[in-house]
């Protein structure tokens, strides 16, 4: 341990220092390994072994970067030495970085010394493997496992080297350590780390609860009928379809944040898809079976129960996918059912799938995928860890630190709490949804997928469509979800949010913030657009209303039950299906 002498400075045992430090590095990277690190440490060394050899060619580039390091650390050790660490830093985090903000990583030598030599290290690797030039799979994958594994052996993530951390434990006198065993031994029986104060939220209570019925429901999906906010309601109702992979109330968190009160606030006569939580019983439920008894039956049913000729739907992520699956089989057998679709974040070309592509390779999709047609799903909260990782300081390591060394409870905030509420895939569906759209991004080709007995074209889709995208999504890259203006065979408003995939979906007219882009220049590529786009201020939600609103028809008498005299209430809003966790 650290201790001060007398004349105020800190001395360190280094045999204490080792033992210290090897016990806890080996405590967290048990526990990494138990969320998905040892497939990091598997990659990152089967990534660097190639790199290694490929080396071997040329070992200029090797040579240099070793030259420069140990450059940079002769001149921390000389600053170190003379006194000047804080003045003249050799190196610095990043913007964003928010690891070393406290005060004594800074102004205590040691502590800055370990600091910056473990920035040093870690940039070196970083741009090691940044100038590896191998094929551009390996090179994502090197790249990608890099930054896992750099950031796993921070210096915050173990009590010792963390001042924050030792600094708490003094002032508890060791309480805030018994705080965090308790933590890490709640978080092992739970399976995840946890993100939120998952008590603080119940579904119908304070989250969901946007008032409604369910008034059907099969084996796939139950479908839940909102109560309108006024008088009147347009003539065109509109059906939900979220993605199958997470639960629905992403979409209807709490009231200043809900996207489905704010389509009930403008007049709209609202339905929305609850998918199943499937469990391995339902192992052969296929993509198929996902479009035809899961969206096209929730598009008859807005239909019929609505009391119209025409719906307009909404889409996001894999449910944008599924949508537009279902738009082609419509299109196909001349149903006009749909007068409009809305894509939030939605890929239906693959061939850029962003930081994802990390993960799907033939080889490590043939594993999963042996493993999943054993378990017959696959289990959520391993895609969750997946998702996770590719913002690992942010929602791995920083949850460690907080939560186990620190001993700190998470303050509740909802949508980390729908993040730790994640949902199965059956077996049958995911291996056709990895393969036919990862793999050989099949979608996107003429007539390269056949679906509920029909040829997938989606050129013949010529209804209005809404694509809203975001700038940072790390799931849909915006300009993979662009290629859409150059596949469908309609005209497509194209608008780019800020933020991510989550956030920036999740913008509430109400608050009022961040931008977006509309506007740009369509039948040049992504950058073009971007070039020509306008930019707006504020939320996205108004200008797709507006644009709703002139595809909603008419106002009619909203209706006064829930449901039809077909499809009567069967329970409220959320219903059963979504209150299904995974244990």
């Amino acid at each position: 341990m650290d201790k001060k002498s007398e004349s105020g400075n800190y001395s360190i045992d280094p045999q204490e220092f080792m033992n210290y430090v090897a016990h806890e590095t080996n405590k967290v990277l048990d526990m990494f390994s138990a969320s998905g690190g040892d497939d990091i440490f598997r990659q990152f060394t089967q990534s660097w072994t190639e790199l290694a050899t490929r080396s071997l060619e040329d070992p200029t580039v090797w040579i240099k970067a070793i030259t420069d390091y140990q450059q940079a650390q002769f001149n921390l050790w000389r600053n170190l030495l003379s006194g000047n660490t804080s003045e003249t830093p050799v190196a610095q985090p990043e913007k964003g970085d928010r690891r070393f903000q406290g005060e004594e990583w800074s102004t205590n030598p040691i502590y800055d010394y370990i600091k910056q030599s473990y920035l040093l290290t870690s940039r070196m690797l970083v741009d090691m493997a940044a100038n590896a030039k191998l094929a551009p799979t390996e090179q994502s994958k090197l790249e990608f496992y890099t930054k896992q594994y750099v950031d796993a052996l921070s210096p915050t993530n173990f009590a010792l080297t963390n001042p924050e951390v030792l600094q708490q434990a003094m002032e508890t006198k060791g309480q805030s350590l018994v705080d965090g065993l308790q933590n890490l031994l709640a978080d092992i029986e739970k399976g995840r780390i946890s993100m939120t104060d998952e008590d603080a939220f119940e579904l119908g209570v304070n989250l969901a609860t946007t008032e409604g019925a369910v008034v059907f429901q099969n084996e796939i999906f139950q479908l839940i009928h909102y109560k309108p906010e006024g008088e009147q309601v347009y003539e065109r109702p509109t059906l939900i379809v979220p993605p199958s992979i997470n639960k629905f109330y992403i979409l209807d968190l709490q009231p200043h944040n809900s996207f489905v009160r704010y389509c009930v606030e403008q007049g709209q006569n609202v339905f929305l898809v609850s998918w199943v939580n499937p469990t391995a019983e339902q192992r052969d439920l296929s993509w198929d079976d996902y479009v035809a008894d899961g969206v096209l039956k929730a598009i008859e049913l807005t239909k019929e129960i609505g009391g119209n000729d025409k719906i307009n739907a909404v889409s996001w992520c894999v449910g944008g996918t599924l949508l537009a699956t279902a738009l082609a089989v419509m299109a196909n057998r001349k149903d006009a059912t749909v007068g409009s679709a809305t894509f939030l974040t939605t890929l239906t070309d693959f061939k850029n799938p962003g930081d994802l592509c990390v993960f799907i390779d033939e080889y490590q999709v043939k594993q999963l995928e042996s493993k999943v047609n054993s378990q017959g799903v696959l289990n959520g909260k391993e895609l969750a860890t997946s998702f996770n990782m590719l913002r690992s300081n942010d929602l791995i390591w920083s949850y460690v630190v907080n939560n186990y060394l620190k001993g700190q409870t998470p303050p509740p905030f909802d949508i980390l709490y729908w993040n730790s509420d994640s949902t199965n895939l059956p077996a049958n569906m995911y291996t056709f949804y990895i393969n036919k759209m990862y793999l050989e991004n099949k979608l996107s080709e003429p007539n390269g997928l056949e679906v509920c007995g029909e040829p997938i074209d989606l050129g013949k889709i010529k209804i209005p469509c809404y694509f809203l995208s975001t700038v940072e999504d790390h799931i849909a890259p915006w300009k993979g979800t662009f290629k859409a203006t150059e596949t469908f065979g309609s005209n497509i408003e194209f608008v780019l949010g800020a933020s991510g995939h989550v956030a920036g979906v999740i913008n509430p007219a109400s608050k009022n913030r961040r931008n977006y882009w509309i506007k740009g220049e369509q039948g040049q590529g992504a950058d073009h657009w971007f070039e020509t786009a306008e930019r707006q201020e504020g939320s996205w939600w108004p200008n797709w209303a507006e644009w709703l609103r002139r595809r909603a028809g008419k106002k009619i008498d909203a209706p006064k039950e829930y449901g039809s005299d077909t499809y009567k209430a069967i329970e409220p809003a959320p219903g059963s299906y979504v209150r299904r966790r995974i244990t």
